[in-house]
């Protein structure tokens, strides 16, 4: 199977049966993003203890990149600390920002398939990046939405 079936196969999967896609009642950060070009709107729960990400969760009302990507980014950052978790989501966000090759940017099959996408829709960059910044917002504490442009 090529890259990009499989790619394809791993967006399919976390949109059909995302992960930790759910209001997390004993979050003790959480933050609201909005992408108003696409019409998306999530919500990050994280509950963080000792500073580490115990529990990360979801809701939104979104397009499929964007479900895909939060359901990949909860995974990922479940169990990180908060400090390296803002930097993942950070350099995560600039991958996507700068279309980078999702073969040379390291991470793993799920977030390359995000990559994959965004880079081969553009349109879709902001879809990808808003759960990852959305993300970083709610361990900075930040409670305004995370209006992504």
């Amino acid at each position: 199977m090529s890259d990009s079936g499989l790619y394809d196969e791993l967006i399919m999967d976390h949109i059909k049966n995302a992960r930790n896609y759910r209001a997390l009642e004993d979050a003790n950060r959480k933050a609201a993003g909005s992408n108003p070009l696409c019409g998306d709107d999530l919500t990050v729960y994280v509950r963080v203890e000792r500073d580490r990400l115990e529990e990360v969760t979801f809701l939104c009302t979104c397009c499929g990149v964007s479900m895909a990507s939060a359901s990949i980014m909860t995974e990922r950052m479940t169990g990180k600390s908060a400090s390296d978790a803002k930097a993942l989501a950070r350099a995560f966000a600039e991958l996507l920002a700068t279309r980078a090759d999702p073969m040379s940017s390291g991470g793993d099959a799920a977030q390359r398939a995000v990559l994959a996408t965004a880079r081969d829709y553009p349109a879709r960059m902001r879809c990808a990046a808003l759960p990852w910044l959305t993300l970083e917002a709610a361990l900075d504490g930040r409670k305004e939405a995370i209006f992504v442009r």
